[in-house]
Formats: C-alpha cells, structure tokens, sequence
C-alpha cells in the first residue's frame, strides 16, 4: 500500500482508538490514504489496528508467538503443505464483519515468503504471496 504524508490525525479516528484501546502505549500513526493504522502495544502485546477517516474501527491485528496460536491453529499449518518452512511470524486477525482468523508468515529458503490465513478450526483459508 501508498504510505500519504502523514498529517493531522482525524479527531474520529483518534477518539475511536481511545475509546477502543484505552490502555495502549507506544502509539505510532500512518496514514495509508483511504485508513489510518495505528502500531501500538497493549497488555505487553504489539497490535495494528485500522481506522476509517470517520473513526468506524475496521480491524486488527494482535502479533503472537506461534506457540499462542490456538492448538487447532497449530494442527492444520502442521498438517499443510506448508509444515516445513520457517515461521517467521503469526498474528490474531480481527476485520469487522468477518470470522476470527489467524496468519501465518513462513518463508523457504530465506526468498520465498507467504502469508497463510486459517480460521480457528485449523482450515486453511488462503494463502498469498508477500514482498
């Protein structure tokens, strides 16, 4: 995605994050032209949410070490095609109106790099390839 110039942050928006996320520390701001995403930790934990310009939240994403993954989770990547390639990085996706999801960034031989999304019985969804 375009990263814009980072202006002033809609008062929607950043009153919608407080009142969302009223505890988070360490918030940093990018505008990505059509959202604004806020990187911040909660609870010890690193977070990415997404906000429209009129402060309607329009997602998430909670950063987890891949033995936090739900055992299910767990069983369907081991069982993937995917099973031997390196976790380089999990992560609890929340988009509003969708189902709880979960991805997982794997890598093979250091250059091929893929995004696995499963839903909480272990299913894997889809999978694309990152940058």
């Amino acid at each position: 995605m375009a990263k814009a110039q980072l202006g002033k942050i809609p008062a929607a928006v950043t009153d919608a994050f407080a009142a969302r996320y009223p505890h988070a520390t360490h918030v940093e701001w990018h505008d990505k032209l059509h959202n604004y995403v806020a990187h911040f930790k909660l609870n010890s934990c690193i977070i990415m949410a997404s906000f429209s310009s009129k402060g309607e939240w329009q997602g998430s994403e909670r950063e987890l070490e891949f033995s936090q993954l739900p055992g299910e989770v767990k069983d369907g990547f081991s069982k993937s095609k995917y099973a031997g390639r390196e976790k380089k990085a999990a992560f609890e996706v929340q988009e509003l109106g969708k189902p709880l999801r979960y991805r997982i960034n794997v890598q093979k031989s250091g250059i091929q790099k893929k995004n696995l999304y499963f839903d909480v019985n272990g299913r894997l969804l889809k999978e694309s390839i990152t940058l």
